[in-house]
């Protein structure tokens, strides 16, 4: 029962926030101002996306803390891991949303934020890493930082270029809850961030607000040690190859959009209108049809985990499917 009054709390707590939501705009004087060229919105959009889902996350934790549920949260330990690096990644974020950092020092404080908590709490660490398809365990030994920060910083980067068209990111983020939930990963606060995330739809279809890049750095950092912490914690963990398989599309597009533009001698960071939802978009002429398109691009790997079938087959047959998408888009434009 106090789980259904947790849900209707979360839920009032956002429809307030979403009917007071342009009073709430003005006096958090936030916005993304258009410039012709990758922000190709007709007019300033609130960046206060990102503050209101950590402003969610923060009285989510307190609430569920304060009524001693401590099984539907990750650990002490392991909370405030997810606390301090949420928070640093989301300032990360929202200062580049303010001041329009370079890259490269995005990069670099994403970096440095996870060595910071991972000094701090070593807990974050993995031992080792398993494959479904193979028996081997392997270890990481003195590795585990230096694999972790690079997962943290491509998996940080790959949502972020995966914000670039009005609830893509948001639809993402969502299927990737729902396999927590239906994993039994924390169901109830994940259930409550979603919450959160369907109100922000709402405004965000609406061209209302922007979760920013403070909010995709925040899902990111959320996603990561999620995975991290059911790996370390649960029997029903995901394997390495299977994470990878449902992070399988944004991942695929960020490796191509790296690789095309260091052939052209740009920095792989640096955005452009190249992604796969600006291609898809330039054939569809359609903003619902490409959100669409996309998210069924990125759900069916997953799908194919669901059948049984091995990831290098997943893989495969998915590389082919976006390649050949790719390919046709571009010809047909």
């Amino acid at each position: 029962m106090e789980y259904f009054f947790l849900i209707i709390f979360f839920f009032f707590f956002n429809l307030l926030i979403f009917f007071y939501f342009e009073a709430l705009e003005k006096r958090l004087i936030f916005f993304d101002k258009p410039d012709g060229k990758l922000k190709r919105h007709k007019r300033p959009v609130s960046l206060l996306g990102g503050l209101i889902l950590l402003l969610n996350f923060y009285l989510i934790i307190f609430i569920l803390k304060f009524l001693s549920l401590n099984d539907l949260f990750f650990n002490t330990e392991f909370s405030y891991i997810v606390i301090l690096l949420s928070t640093l990644f989301f300032l990360v974020g929202f200062v580049d949303d303010i001041k329009n950092l370079t890259p490269n020092l995005k990069l670099f404080l994403i970096c440095l934020s996870f060595v910071l908590v991972a000094y701090l709490f070593p807990e974050i660490k993995l031992k080792y890493i398993r494959i479904s398809f193979i028996e081997k365990t392997y270890y990481f030994n003195n590795f585990s930082a230096i694999f972790l920060v690079l997962s943290f910083a491509l998996l940080s980067n790959a949502l972020n270029m995966f914000d670039g068209i009005n609830l893509q990111l948001i639809f993402f983020s969502t299927f990737i809850f729902i396999i927590f939930i239906l994993n039994g990963y924390f169901p109830i606060f994940f259930i409550l961030i979603l919450v959160c995330l369907i109100f922000l739809g709402i405004l965000n279809y609406k061209n209302k607000i922007f979760l920013g890049d403070g909010g995709c750095y925040l899902l990111s950092s959320i996603i990561g040690c999620t995975f991290i912490y059911q790996y370390k914690y649960f029997e029903n963990f995901l394997y390495g190859d299977q994470i990878f398989i449902i992070l399988l599309i944004p991942s695929i597009d960020m490796l191509r959009l790296f690789i095309v533009r260091s052939i052209n001698k740009q920095n792989p960071f640096k955005g452009d209108v190249n992604h796969l939802h600006h291609i898809v978009n330039n054939y569809f002429k359609n903003t619902n049809y490409t959100v669409f398109f996309t998210s069924l691009m990125c759900v069916l790997p997953s799908l194919m985990l669901l059948l049984k079938i091995e990831t290098y087959y997943i893989l495969i047959i998915s590389i082919i499917v976006y390649t050949s998408v790719i390919i046709y888009l571009k010809k047909k434009i």
